[in-house]
């Protein structure tokens, strides 16, 4: 058989492949890259939950205020992770390590290689959110089984971010510029999106513009999840997440294809 003949691997094990290859680099350090996931909520829970919420007796959205804010941290892990994973982490493979020149040696596509680290992202963002799930639950913040599905949305969430990252990552030409990113949009969303306190406190003219936000819609389906307590709401912040990826993934694999290619 000529080499021009021989047939691609279907889609799922290219994708597959590409989330494998990420995995396999993930897990060679493991000690130093699984650890922090779980220290990291118990360091904020007992530096602002345990410190400030002593000063916060008063109920917000019916919830304590520890389970409000832990809640909460279920899905900005998985910004976070999603967040410098498909943008620090994408540029330097792109620009200085050149992984993508050899994965494209491979039958594999740039369509294959954007859509798989979408993925990849997605998946840690479910495991930041399993992390941070354990510490939760260990300390009583919330309670199983209900909360076994934020990790879940914990998912959805890395693929959200994921493809906003790859498309931010699509305009950036020095890893420097990627600092705009982070501390004018992903660090201002952590506080406005009904994570430390309710959306609802925020003024009326405000909150359209919050509602914009795709970590808004992530903190209250998990909310939801963990109280086991849903509104017609959650199937607009479920549809919106669906689209945001599907749209905003769509823009990213046009515009990194291009960079990839050339």
């Amino acid at each position: 058989m000529k080499p021009n003949d021989m047939i691609a691997p279907p889609l799922y094990w290219r994708l597959f492949s590409v989330w494998y290859r990420h995995t396999r680099v993930y897990t060679k350090n493991i000690f130093s890259n699984g650890l922090p996931p779980f220290l990291e909520p118990l360091l904020f829970l007992a530096g602002i939950g345990l410190g400030l919420g002593t000063y916060i007796t008063q109920s917000m959205e019916g919830l304590g205020y520890l389970e409000f804010l832990g809640t909460g941290l279920l899905v900005t892990a998985a910004m976070f992770t999603a967040a410098f994973e498909c943008s620090y982490g994408t540029l330097i493979r792109l620009q200085f390590d050149k992984v993508y020149d050899g994965m494209l040696a491979a039958p594999l596509t740039a369509n294959d290689l954007i859509v798989g680290e979408i993925i990849w992202a997605g998946t840690k963002g479910l495991f930041f959110s399993f992390a941070v799930l354990c510490i939760l639950t260990s300390f009583g913040v919330i309670h199983l089984p209900y909360s076994l599905l934020a990790p879940l949305v914990g998912f959805l969430t890395g693929m959200m971010f994921a493809a906003l990252s790859l498309l931010i990552t699509s305009f950036v030409r020095t890893i420097n510029q990627l600092n705009f990113y982070f501390t004018g949009f992903i660090s201002p969303m952590f506080f406005f999106s009904g994570v430390v306190f309710p959306i609802s406190n925020l003024p009326d003219y405000i909150q359209p513009l919050v509602e914009i936000l795709p970590l808004t819609h992530s903190v209250r389906i998990v909310r939801a999840v963990c109280v086991n307590h849903y509104q017609m709401i959650h199937l607009w912040d479920l549809f919106y997440m669906v689209v945001f990826i599907v749209i905003i993934g769509f823009f990213a694999v046009r515009r990194l294809r291009k960079r990839m290619v050339n």
